[in-house]
């Protein structure tokens, strides 16, 4: 499906991309994750209804309602970004499922947000400097330790400073590389990563 047809199908709006750049160096542009991409992720990587998403940098909420509509998660949107807040919460509004109280979503900075013990699935696709991905691991890592679960990071667009400080810096480990069709052969960035820390 085209992006369109997506966006139809769940009734939300979430094509544009951000113009112009954030105040903070640290914070990167918002794009949403193309749709196309979404699919392989999920052909390849199992979410199920008990598990709790966090989407950090999630604009107008792509991200979480595609996973809601397909696993019935529950998931989170943190956005600095008061405007695509609003939007994302417009969105939740139409949303084409009227059971809606597993979507979440909270205008914060990624460092701001503070971790449940019952988040388990990190998504990040490139939104902001390695300074602030640390400070958000470090948060995950201090929940986790007070409250241990297995919990599961997905990199779309990992920079090589997010990837050598999850290695070299902390217990996640890579297990699974997932390359999208046609696009990665192009750009070796086209890729998911996920990476996972055992309780």
């Amino acid at each position: 499906m085209i992006e369109q047809q997506y966006d139809k199908l769940l009734n939300i709006h979430t094509e544009e991309f951000q113009k112009g750049f954030n105040d903070s160096a640290h914070y990167n542009r918002y794009e949403p994750t193309p749709y196309h991409a979404l699919e392989t992720l999920f052909h390849h990587y199992e979410i199920k209804s008990s598990d709790h998403v966090v989407d950090f940098g999630c604009g107008k909420g792509r991200l979480n309602f595609y996973i809601h509509y397909h696993f019935n998660a529950t998931v989170t949107g943190i956005e600095m970004n008061e405007s695509f807040y609003n939007e994302a919460l417009l969105n939740q509004m139409n949303y084409v499922k009227k059971k809606k109280d597993k979507i979440h979503f909270h205008c914060c900075l990624a460092e701001e947000y503070r971790i449940a013990a019952s988040d388990n699935v990190f998504y990040f696709f490139n939104p902001f400097s390695v300074q602030v991905f640390m400070k958000v691991i470090n948060h995950i890592l201090i929940s986790v330790e007070q409250a241990p679960r297995d919990v599961e990071l997905i990199l779309y667009y990992g920079s090589e400073e997010y990837l050598q400080f999850l290695e070299y810096q902390t217990a996640f480990e890579q297990t699974e590389e997932i390359k999208i069709p046609n696009l990665y052969e192009k750009n070796p960035y086209e890729r998911f990563l996920i990476y996972r820390l055992a309780a």
